[in-house]
């Protein structure tokens, strides 16, 4: 049996089983759901805090019971992007293209605009995971395990609008390249 951390994927089955379990340590030992967006609220909050407090007291006060802070969410955020890095270098996957050839047939070869729209999209994405009080993890997965209606019909929503982007992105024949 090879070393699952040189592994450059790994079953759906086994990642989606250690994330419920991850789950499940979350909501026993923290008594939150588990989540990632919460820590980038929490930091914008406090750095707008430092620089316009008397703005944002409406905010502050409006959110007393549950003041923003640098908690453990944060170390999750340090996980995901040390565990990604460490994952990228044992398997082998490191893939130094800044602009994929499937993103070059579809877009064109430019750098800056890559980056650009990926950093653009990111931003849409966060503004939407907070507008909806939660991410992908927040409201599917930690909602599903919680039976909460609102997290199975995110679920049931994500999914198919994210195969219609992809599909109006690229195309049906679209290749597996690393987008």
């Amino acid at each position: 049996m090879s070393n699952p951390l040189t592994a450059k994927s790994w079953s759906p089955y086994v990642v989606g089983a250690g994330i419920g379990i991850l789950s499940w340590v979350v909501f026993y030992t923290a008594n939150t759901a588990l989540g990632i967006t919460t820590a980038f609220e929490n930091t914008s909050a406090l750095a707008a805090k430092a620089v316009a407090e008397s703005q944002l007291e409406g905010y502050f006060s409006a959110n007393a019971k549950k003041p923003p802070k640098i908690d453990w969410q944060w170390m999750l955020v340090v996980g995901v992007l040390v565990g990604a890095w460490l994952s990228s270098w044992l398997s082998g996957d490191r893939n130094r293209i800044s602009v994929p050839e499937l993103w070059q047939r579809r877009f064109g070869p430019s750098v800056p605009l890559r980056w650009a729209v990926a950093f653009a999209a990111g931003a849409l994405m966060m503004l939407g995971a907070r507008l909806a009080g939660g991410c992908t993890s927040g409201n599917a997965i930690s909602g599903g395990l919680q039976l909460a209606v609102s997290g199975w019909m995110f679920a049931l929503t994500f999914f198919p609008i994210a195969i219609i982007t992809a599909l109006l992105l690229y195309g049906r024949k679209g290749d597996q390249s690393h987008v």
